[in-house]
């Protein structure tokens, strides 16, 4: 499991990354929307590791905090980047 996060957190940043080289808005979004997935995945691999006591209550809080947050950027950049594509 704990490889699982590892590879899901990380795959949060790639596809932030290539999100910032796309080459027209859609595919902007398409990156951002696998970067969400990502975070989505890399959340419930926290909550296994809780559930299963590899982690902690206290370190489980604060690593999803962070993931929330993260979760929180990209919806936000979504939408603003959703409403580009719009005009």
């Amino acid at each position: 499991m704990a490889d699982q996060v590892q590879r899901s957190g990380t795959a949060i940043g790639a596809n932030h990354r290539e999100a910032t080289y796309a080459e027209s808005n859609t595919d902007f979004i398409h990156k951002l929307q696998i970067a969400q997935k990502e975070c989505n995945e890399t959340l419930y691999w926290l909550e296994l590791l809780k559930e299963t006591n590899y982690i902690d209550e206290a370190l489980y809080k604060s690593l999803a905090a962070d993931a929330e947050e993260i979760m929180n950027m990209l919806t936000a950049s979504l939408v603003t980047a959703r409403k580009r594509s719009k005009k």
